[in-house]
């Protein structure tokens, strides 16, 4: 798994981590069941304070993406298979979109919209 974030970028750096490895299991690189990196592997390869990839860690496991197990790290759980089957049509989405000429800021709170309407 690669993880990306842009140390200067003002979106928080947990919220990167966190964007990265759903962007990494929307784009079917990583699957339910898979194991992520610990957080002190993630920490040191990032050059963050552990707390941070915990934190984005928890995020995950908060929505459900992220199982942690004790002694056996964070591991994708069955939600991974939801996501990735819905990454074409979030790509096909994003480009009508931008077709369209549309913020990504714009698209992204009509998706929030959308989300909340249906729940």
């Amino acid at each position: 798994m690669l993880v990306n974030i842009d140390p200067a970028s003002d979106r928080p750096i947990f919220h990167q981590i966190a964007d990265s490895v759903r962007s990494d299991v929307a784009a079917g690189r990583s699957r339910a069941g898979d194991r992520l990196p610990s957080a002190r592997e993630l920490a040191a390869a990032l050059d963050v304070n552990v707390h941070t990839v915990l934190h984005a860690y928890q995020d995950l496991r908060d929505e459900g993406l992220v199982e942690l197990r004790r002694g056996r790290g964070a591991v994708l759980t069955d939600a991974a298979r939801a996501l990735s089957t819905i990454h074409d049509d979030i790509a096909a989405l994003a480009a009508k979109a931008t077709a369209a000429g549309l913020h990504p800021e714009t698209l992204s709170a009509l998706v929030k919209e959308a989300s909340r309407a249906v729940q």
